[in-house]
């Protein structure tokens, strides 16, 4: 069997792996750099979940060779077969990816002049000397592409990105939408953390108010053309055996130990205070990893103020914090710098969390990745920092010595493990309602201390409950769902109503949800890709939610009357419709601000304050 080098860590761990075709022969792609591609070249794309399951995505440009799309089908076809030839394949095209790709990349995606042959490179650097014009088009799946940097490629009705290295403008249309404002400034974001590692300065600029310095980089400015009702045209394309050992000191004398005995393994199970032996088995390959580890710091009155390592894996949303990780690749030490930022800290700690990154970033040679990181939306890698526990995330408040403020005496943690096989045990209010048949609780009384399980809920879910018994402390009871004490809910106020869809207990389907928008002019119907949370609801928009044996119509407080009464149309058609024999299930009308536990379930700490902050201002403190 034909096996090429990269295949050698292909589908260790779960995550995204991308290689573009240079010279018709593999080249990995920097992880920072996943999700931008160059319309002039072909890639392969490996995702693989901890089951493990791959998929296997050949991605070819507009302006990519039959040479190199041909080489890319060869190496998918190989990659295909090194993996057991279990993979699933999917061909992509520019401007028509499917939902599966488009999920990989929630910020979007980048299609960037050029290619290989011109000598365009994918490199994280801190090169400022760019100039250049992104067209963001798109509600749900993103897509950033890069045109001609002249006025006659703007219109009124989108946003732009007017990228000129050290400073970044999101220039916005006098009709653009809310939303493509804060899709717009997703992706300027990711410019300053990703491709500037954290250097550039963002500003954001309304039409008819353009700096000196765009009207210098773009020239005498000319009539802006008409809105133009293209995103139809962008949005209708959204539809071996191993084993790993640990060797270690701790005891006083060197030993070897089995971590596990065959594959699949998990990034989890390695502690970057450790050193590991990766036998690939049938590859005679033998891999040593040691990791450097890593140190975090709490924002605190505009300093950094170091965590004590036995409080690492607590965050509190009342905070923000620095994580420095550091690993080596080829005996060169490498780092990446995550910035967490509490959904309920202070707009001054926002700041000065953006500051001492940078700082940080600037006393290392300007060399670590940068990574800004959102309550509830962190990374894989991140959560598996923590030698196999749970990223706990304790509700606002603060990790600061003297400034923390007392504990409730009742407390509930929602436990949940995401399609990347990553854990969050995340603190709710104490109420039945948050309850989810899907989950897992622990619930901490003055008196008592429950471990709940949800009929639905994983193994691995359970397991994570132990970590968060041990910090709370206590012994405690374990609680099937359906068979709770008396204690249990007058701890929780009392019995309420919670998500109990079937579909959770057995899963047929995993749900799906639509943004249903007239902006182009008409009513059409879009998927949101990935992972869904609460964030993609689009406050203009009705959204449709299909959790398999239930279809929720949630309608945002801006939605138009069109979208009011067409939407309902459409989620009987898209029932009706469905090959599985669905017809005549129930149809459930929400409004914004009033949504119930059946529905609120399907998305993992669920806030409902969150819109009592404007989105946009909540996104543009991140600049």
């Amino acid at each position: 069997m034909v096996s090429h080098k990269e295949f050698v860590g292909a589908g260790k761990q779960p995550g995204l792996q991308v290689w573009r075709i240079e010279n018709m022969d593999l080249k990995p792609v920097p992880k920072a750099l996943h999700g931008s591609f160059y319309t002039g070249d072909a890639y392969l794309l490996l995702f693989t979940t901890s089951a493990p399951s791959y998929n296997i995505h050949m991605w070819l440009g507009d302006e990519c060779s039959q040479d190199e799309s041909g080489a890319a089908a060869i190496f998918a076809t190989q990659l295909d077969d090194f993996l057991g030839g279990g993979p699933v394949q999917y061909r992509e095209v520019q401007n028509c990816e499917s939902n599966t790709l488009l999920g990989y990349f929630k910020s979007g995606i980048k299609y960037q002049k050029g290619g290989v042959a011109s000598g365009f490179q994918h490199v994280v650097t801190n090169d400022m000397n760019v100039k250049r014009l992104l067209h963001i088009k798109g509600r749900r799946a993103i897509r950033a592409t890069e045109v001609d940097m002249s006025w006659s490629s703007f219109n009124k009705g989108d946003c732009f990105i007017v990228d000129l290295g050290k400073d970044v403008y999101q220039w916005c249309g006098s009709e653009c939408n809310r939303f493509e404002r804060l899709k717009a400034s997703e992706v300027a974001i990711g410019i300053r953390d990703n491709e500037r590692n954290g250097r550039a300065k963002l500003h954001i600029v309304e039409e008819g108010d353009e700096p000196a310095a765009v009207i210098e980089a773009l020239g005498p400015k000319t009539a802006i053309a008409p809105s133009t009702p293209d995103d139809e045209k962008v949005d209708t394309s959204n539809r071996k055996k191993g084993a790993l050992y640990m060797i270690s000191d701790a005891s006083g004398s060197m030993k070897v130990s089995a971590v596990a005995p065959s594959s699949p393994f998990k990034q989890a199970m390695l502690s970057p205070e450790e050193c590991y032996i990766l036998d690939n088995g049938v590859d005679k390959n033998i891999f040593v990893w040691k990791g450097t580890g890593f140190q975090i710091w709490r924002v605190d009155n505009g300093e950094k103020v170091p965590v004590d390592p036995s409080s690492y894996g607590h965050f509190y949303g009342g905070d923000c914090y620095l994580i420095l990780y550091s690993y080596r690749v080829g005996g060169r030490e490498q780092h990446i710098i995550y910035t967490w930022q509490g959904l309920k800290c202070t707009q001054d700690e926002l700041a000065a969390s953006a500051f001492l990154t940078v700082k940080l970033d600037d006393s290392m040679g300007g060399a670590p990745v940068q990574v800004r990181v959102t309550q509830g939306q962190e990374p894989a890698h991140l959560m598996s920092l923590f030698q196999g526990k749970p990223m706990i995330i304790h509700s606002g408040g603060t990790s600061r010595k003297g400034g923390q403020s007392q504990a409730a005496s009742t407390r509930l943690f929602h436990i949940r493990q995401s399609s990347s096989r990553a854990t969050r045990a995340v603190e709710v209010e104490a109420s039945a309602s948050n309850l989810n048949t899907n989950d897992v609780f622990v619930l901490k009384s003055p008196n008592a201390l429950f471990v709940w399980r949800g009929v639905g809920a994983s193994d691995e879910e359970m397991e994570a409950a132990k970590h968060v018994v041990g910090y709370l402390g206590g012994t405690a009871s374990q609680v099937s769902e359906g068979k709770e004490p008396g204690d249990f809910w007058s701890a929780l106020g009392g019995k309420k109503e919670y998500q109990t869809s079937k579909s959770l207990q057995n899963v047929v389907s995993p749900p799906r949800l639509f943004g249903c928008s007239n902006k182009i002019g008409r009513l059409v119907v879009e998927e949101v890709p990935g992972d869904f949370t609460q964030s993609d609801l689009a406050t203009d928009d009705v959204m449709l939610l299909d959790t398999w044996d239930q279809i929720f119509l949630w309608v945002g407080n801006d939605a138009n009357a069109e979208e009011r009464t067409g939407a309902p149309k459409i989620a009987k058609e898209y029932v009706d419709s469905d090959p599985s024999g669905r017809r005549g299930l129930p149809i459930t009308t929400i409004k914004q601000g009033a949504e119930p536990p059946t529905f609120t379930g399907w998305f993992q700490a669920w806030d409902p304050k969150m819109w009592e902050t404007d989105p946009l201002d909540r996104i543009r403190a991140r600049f």
